[in-house]
């Protein structure tokens, strides 16, 4: 049974296609300090379809409308990349509270002016890097800041699989979906190397920056071969870490992601699965002081659900933010920026210095 606290934070998702049925519809649902209060789509079928299932208090075809109840205290931005920044905005000028899904932009500049546009609000912002609230994580990052000691060296991997979608089929409902649909212009696979490194780079570079703190400068090759992507990339970061990140989709095996960890007084090794499993990584923690292993068994794997209380509770109480702010989101985005240029270049190339479009 799910208990709710008394006080909630009422929520409107913005857009009702594949992300906000496999996530966060259910997220807004299931939260102990948040309730789905509204929902908006362009869509009309769709928005009727899900009302139905959801029952949300408000339905809206119209964004500004739903900007304007004042019973809405915050917005998740479940729509296509190209609309983040400028749906965020909106909402953060109408004075709500946004989480919004990754990446937060496509550009260093579309970053800066939600950055700026955050700082100019007073609201929070968190971005849906929803990795952060997986609890094999979250014990990796706490051995990391508690007992580790000075970092040695990151490897971690992204890799993709091309039987993910045998597996996930399996797993989730079949998505409603709407010819009315409201879409970007263009095609966002048109450039497949962006594609890839927008939808699977940002939770890689995202997870290592949660591991080991900033991403000063990179270095990235990039090899494409039978209709596979592979990006190797030599990472530095501010605290003396060498990085090694492996993006590659996608690989002829089953999904494989993770990474190995090397520090002063310990090691980790994690393996984490499709986040569609909604499975807590596996985690081996090994301890120096006592040559003890240990693995947590993070047994609530709904990571949408509980970024969305972390982010209520964020609003709410005024705890600090446990997920991704605007200054993490902006960082992910000059580090897929500087990635390409470097695959471009053959140099490394220092954040601090990018600017332009992944």
């Amino acid at each position: 049974m799910i208990t709710k606290d008394a006080r909630r934070l009422r929520v409107g998702i913005l857009g009702c296609g594949p992300i906000a049925q496999f996530a966060h519809l259910d997220a807004c649902v299931k939260a102990r300090n948040a309730d789905l209060y509204a929902i908006c789509d362009a869509a009309p079928d769709l928005l009727a379809r899900m009302a139905a299932t959801y029952e949300p208090t408000r339905t809206f075809a119209d964004y500004d409308a739903m900007l304007a109840d004042p019973d809405v205290e915050a917005v998740i931005i479940a729509v296509s990349d190209a609309y983040h920044v400028p749906m965020a905005m909106r909402a953060l000028e109408a004075g709500k509270h946004v989480l919004c899904e990754k990446p937060i932009g496509t550009s260093v500049a579309e970053g800066e002016a939600l950055r700026d546009a955050v700082n100019r609000s007073g609201r929070s912002l968190q971005v849906g890097h929803m990795k952060r609230f997986d609890p094999g994580l979250e014990a990796a990052r706490d051995f990391v800041r508690d007992e580790m000691g000075e970092l040695l060296a990151l490897k971690a991997w992204y890799c993709d699989s091309t039987h993910r979608y045998t597996n996930t089929d399996a797993v989730q409902p079949l998505p409603v979906t709407s010819k009315l649909a409201r879409k970007p212009s263009g095609n966002p696979k048109a450039d497949l190397a962006q594609y890839f490194m927008l939808a699977h780079g940002s939770h890689l570079v995202d997870t290592a920056r949660f591991l080991c703190g900033e991403i000063t400068e990179v270095r990235a090759r990039l090899s494409t071969r039978f209709g596979a992507y592979c990006w190797f990339v030599e990472t530095s970061f501010a605290n003396g870490t060498l990085g090694h990140l492996d993006l590659t989709v996608a690989v002829r095996m089953d999904w494989h992601e993770g990474f190995q960890l090397y520090g002063e007084h310990g090691s980790i090794l994690a393996k984490t699965y499709n986040p569609w499993f909604y499975r807590s990584s596996d985690v081996e923690i090994f301890s120096e002081k006592d040559a003890t292993y240990r693995r947590p068994l993070g047994a609530d794997g709904h990571f949408f659900r509980r970024q969305l209380e972390g982010f209520a509770e964020a609003v709410l109480d005024g705890a600090p933010m446990r997920g991704a702010d605007v200054e993490d989101g902006l960082a992910s985005i000059r580090a897929m920026v500087a990635i390409a240029q470097s695959v471009r270049s053959g140099d490394s190339v220092r954040l601090a210095d990018v600017t332009g479009a992944v």
